[in-house]
C-alpha cells in the first residue's frame, strides 16, 4: 500500500489563506507579479485548497481560542506582552541599544505562530483534588489550605539533571494563571490558552530582556538563553511574567544578617552571595544562630498560611480543608525550586502546632504522586515538608498578584526587586509585612 507523504503549510503574508510550504513562495510572489494573471493565480489556489482538503493533517501548533481572536482584534498588539521599549545600555551582547520595537514585534509574532504545547500527564479529576480528599481523610485535628488547581509538570531525565526545574515550575504556575485567571490568560504567551514547552519559554525571557525586564540578568546571560540548559530562578520568573503585563512579586526570606529591600538579577545570584565578616571581635553563638533561623523558618511558614487562607493558624471557623483563590507559590532555595501548592498546620495534645508545606516537586513523576493519592498511601512523603526539612540560609518565593499592571506600571516592573523578611516574630508584625507585599 503506498504511502500518503504529510504536507506541511504555512500562511500567505498576503492573503493570510494556507498553502504547502514548497509552493507558498511562489503564490506570495504572484501577488507581487507585474501584469500577473489574477484568473491564473485563482484558480492556482483553487487547485491548491483542492489538495489542501484531501491531504492528510500534519502537526500544528495549538489554535488559538475564537475568543481570543476577538480579543486580539480591539487591542493593540504591543498589549499582550507589554509596552514595546529598548532595552538599557547595559543589557549585555544580545539586549543592544538599537533594538526597534518592529524587530521585537516580529519575533514576538513568530513565538506565537511556533510555540509548542509543553507536554504533561493530566490527572483525571486533578492532581489538588486528589490531595484535597487525602488531606480531609487524615486523623487528627489539622487546618489545610490548597491552591485552586494546577498541573504538575515532571522534570524528565533525559533532558539532563538539576537545570529544568525552574522552567517546570513556571510551567506550574501559569498553569494556575491560564485556569483559573481570566486576565491572565488573555495575555500569557500571545493568548495562546495552553503552557508552552520550555524551549518557547526561553524565547520569551529572551524577549522580555530585549523590552528592558531586568537588565542586570539579561547581563548575566548575555541576553541569550534559548536552547541552552542554564539553571533560572525566581528572578527570571518574575521577569517573564512582568513581560506579560503580571505584578509578579519576589519575597526573601533570609536567616543571615542582611538588611534591607535589595535588587536582585541573574540566576539565583541571591544563593551565591556572602555576608559580612564578624568584625564585632565576640565570637558567633551558634545556639543563637540556630534561634535565628528558627524564627526565620518560622516567618516563612507563616507567611505562606497567611499567604493562601488570609487568616491566622488557630482560627476556629477554619474548615478542615479550605481551598484558595491564590495561585501556587514558586519556591526557590540554593540548588533546587518547587511549587508550594499549601499549607497544613496540625494541633497537637500537648498544644504545639506542626506546620507542613505542601509541595509539588518537578523530579517527582506525575504518574506516581497521582497513584500515591489515589491509594491514600505514600503521597505524604512526597508533598509534605516540615519547618524541621527547611534548612538552607535562604529562601525565595514568588507569586503574581491580581490583575494587568497598566503602561506606567510595567515600566516600574522591569527593575525586579525582592521583600526581605528577616528574623521576625509574631503574626501582627507578619500581617503587616503581607500587605507591603501586595
Amino acid at each position: 500500500m503506498e504511502e500518503t507523504m504529510e504536507m506541511e503549510f504555512g500562511c500567505c503574508p498576503i492573503c493570510q489563506f494556507p498553502f504547502p510550504i514548497d509552493q507558498l513562495n511562489r503564490h506570495a510572489d504572484a501577488h507581487f507579479e507585474e501584469g500577473g494573471d489574477d484568473d491564473g493565480v485563482a484558480r492556482d489556489d483553487a487547485e491548491l485548497a483542492r489538495q489542501i482538503a484531501v491531504a492528510p493533517p500534519s502537526p500544528t501548533p495549538s489554535p488559538t481560542p475564537s475568543h481570543v481572536n476577538d480579543f486580539y482584534a480591539d487591542v493593540p498588539f504591543q498589549f499582550f506582552v507589554g509596552e514595546t521599549s529598548r532595552p538599557s545600555a547595559s543589557c549585555g551582547h544580545a539586549c543592544e541599544v538599537g533594538v526597534e520595537a518592529s524587530q521585537i514585534d516580529e519575533k514576538i509574532r513568530h513565538i506565537i505562530s511556533s510555540q509548542s504545547k509543553a507536554y504533561f500527564h493530566k490527572v483525571e479529576g486533578g492532581l489538588l483534588s486528589l490531595l484535597k480528599n487525602c488531606l480531609e481523610r487524615e486523623p487528627g485535628n489539622s487546618r489545610s489550605v490548597l491552591s485552586g488547581c494546577v498541573d504538575h509538570f515532571q522534570s524528565i531525565a533525559s533532558e539532563g539533571v538539576g537545570w529544568t526545574c525552574g522552567w517546570r515550575n513556571i510551567q506550574m504556575l501559569t498553569s494556575h494563571l491560564i485556569m483559573r485567571r481570566p486576565e491572565a490568560r488573555d495575555v500569557l504567551f500571545g493568548g495562546c490558552g495552553f503552557v508552552p514547552d520550555i524551549g518557547s519559554l526561553q524565547r520569551w525571557l529572551e524577549v522580555a530582556w530585549e523590552k528592558g525586564f531586568d537588565v542586570l540578568g539579561c547581563d548575566d546571560f548575555n541576553g541569550k538563553i534559548y536552547g541552552s540548559n542554564r539553571w533560572i530562578g525566581t528572578t527570571e520568573c518574575a521577569a517573564l511574567l512582568r513581560s506579560f503585563g503580571l505584578r509578579a512579586r519576589i519575597v526573601d526570606f533570609d536567616s543571615k544578617q542582611n538588611e534591607g529591600s535589595k535588587h536582585v538579577h541573574g540566576p539565583m545570584d541571591k544563593f551565591v552571595t556572602r555576608t559580612k565578616a564578624n568584625n564585632s571581635g565576640k565570637p558567633n553563638k551558634s545556639n543563637d544562630f540556630s534561634s535565628r533561623k528558627s524564627r526565620s523558618y518560622q516567618v516563612l511558614i507563616d507567611w505562606v498560611w497567611t499567604y493562601f487562607s488570609g487568616c491566622k493558624p488557630n482560627d476556629p471557623y477554619q474548615q478542615r480543608v479550605a481551598v484558595s483563590d491564590k495561585m501556587p507559590l514558586y519556591f526557590q532555595h540554593n540548588g533546587h525550586s518547587r511549587t508550594i501548592v499549601g499549607v497544613q498546620v496540625k494541633h497537637q495534645m500537648d498544644g504545639m502546632k506542626q506546620y507542613n508545606l505542601l509541595i509539588l516537586d518537578p523530579s517527582h513523576a506525575t504518574e506516581a504522586l497521582e497513584r500515591s493519592l489515589r491509594k491514600n498511601h505514600g503521597w505524604q512523603q512526597m508533598i509534605k515538608r516540615g519547618i524541621y526539612t527547611l534548612k538552607k540560609p535562604q529562601y525565595q518565593l514568588c507569586y503574581v498578584d491580581p490583575d494587568i499592571a497598566r503602561e506606567t506600571e510595567r515600566e516600574r516592573l522591569k527593575e525586579v526587586e525582592q521583600i526581605l523578611l528577616q528574623d521576625l516574630c509574631g503574626m501582627d508584625r507578619l500581617e503587616t509585612l503581607s500587605v507591603q507585599v501586595k
